[in-house]
């Protein structure tokens, strides 16, 4: 959900030991030393994962633990979400937001018996808890950061290959959450991930963490997938990477991310930003995120500026992430172009290089998602 970072004083996940002795090309992200792709390469982890199952390293993302009284009240001031009506052992998607109505960091929300469970992007991490702590704790409720691993089970055999630890998980619906035992271990485990694919995002202890990470691998329907991979399956599935889709200056209405705001929120705002975002609501914004088809085989990737003609004309837009879609056989990519080119079908040209290209605006996602409802 995040983009890389250049951190040269890098930490290391739990699994660093295990990624090095799997083969991975280790690469920094977010501060991490972080398996940018491992023995298949990204393009096979990619069609691995969509047609079997693919394991993910997600450790480096922050793991927080909510707890007190007036703590939904006290959290719906910072996102634009109905945490009050999250019922409990459900997850939502959910974003902080500033005061200019633009969006500080995506996150899952989960509601536990006594607690909510936060999960939120490594790049952001220590702002978004910095943040968290001083709008909270001045309310006596407790921000609580977790030193677990994150790992996600992701593809259409995730299912099977977990029930074999855990039956229960089968009954799981798309974003519920539960607490299982996973090979001897205590995991907090959601029926959710971000590659549009069926799967599970699991917690554990660092202790057990490779272990039950081996013991995954060690089914023939599961590879180590890295980053390239992670990040070429959330495109095709139309997800957006915090720091190039969304960002500070994005707002939940632009980005077509209203429907993670719940009915209520939008209608009776009194969250960071209400104001602006209300407005868009009302009024409608100048530009929209998009899906993108470049024509023929070359990527138009993050930066690639677009025009509504292949020469002279106006620029209308900008792509925000790219690259080469494996499910979809050729180019994908997601950008922000004014309104007036937004619909679907329009023809647009992305300048590559000192020349224009063609590419078509699309409906979103590039492959539908495989969620169990």
């Amino acid at each position: 959900m995040a983009q890389d970072d250049t951190n040269t004083d890098l930490q290391e996940t739990v699994l660093n030991g295990l990624h090095r002795a799997l083969g991975a090309k280790m690469v920094p992200f977010a501060g991490y030393d972080m398996p940018v792709q491992y023995g298949l390469g990204v393009m096979k982890e990619h069609l691995h994962t969509r047609a079997h199952a693919g394991l993910f390293d997600v450790s480096h993302m922050g793991q927080v633990v909510l707890r007190g009284d007036g703590l939904d009240d006290a959290l719906e001031h910072l996102v634009p979400v109905d945490v009050a009506g999250l019922p409990v052992d459900r997850q939502r998607y959910g974003f902080l937001m500033n005061a200019e109505g633009g969006i500080e960091d995506d996150l899952m929300i989960a509601r536990r018996a006594d607690h909510l469970f936060i999960v939120v992007n490594a790049a952001c991490k220590s702002a978004d808890i910095a943040l968290l702590r001083a709008a909270l704790e001045p309310k006596d409720i407790t921000v609580e950061v977790l030193d677990r691993a994150l790992i996600a089970l992701q593809g259409p055999s995730a299912e099977d290959v977990l029930a074999e630890l855990a039956p229960e998980v089968r009954a799981m619906r798309f974003m519920d959450v539960a607490t299982v035992t996973l090979d001897g271990a205590e995991a907090w485990v959601s029926r959710s991930g971000y590659t549009g694919e069926d799967g599970y995002e699991i917690s554990v202890p660092n202790a057990a963490a490779e272990a039950l990470a081996k013991r995954l691998l060690s089914d023939d329907r599961v590879e180590a997938i890295g980053l390239g991979a992670r990040d070429s399956l959330r495109l095709e599935a139309g997800l957006c990477l915090y720091g190039s889709d969304i960002d500070s200056t994005t707002s939940p209405v632009e980005a077509g991310l209203t429907w993670a705001m719940g009915k209520r929120r939008r209608a009776e705002g009194g969250f960071i930003g209400a104001d602006i975002v209300q407005a868009q609501l009302a009024d409608g914004v100048a530009r929209k995120r998009v899906g993108l088809r470049p024509e023929g085989r070359a990527p138009m990737r993050a930066g690639v500026l677009l025009f509504d003609a292949a020469e002279g004309g106006a620029q209308v837009g900008e792509v925000t992430s790219g690259g080469f879609g494996p499910t979809v056989g050729g180019p994908v990519a997601m950008g922000y172009v004014a309104v007036e080119s937004a619909a679907t079908d329009t023809r647009l040209w992305g300048e590559v290089r000192g020349k224009r290209m063609a590419v078509d605006v699309v409906s979103l996602p590039f492959v539908p998602n495989g969620f169990k409802r």
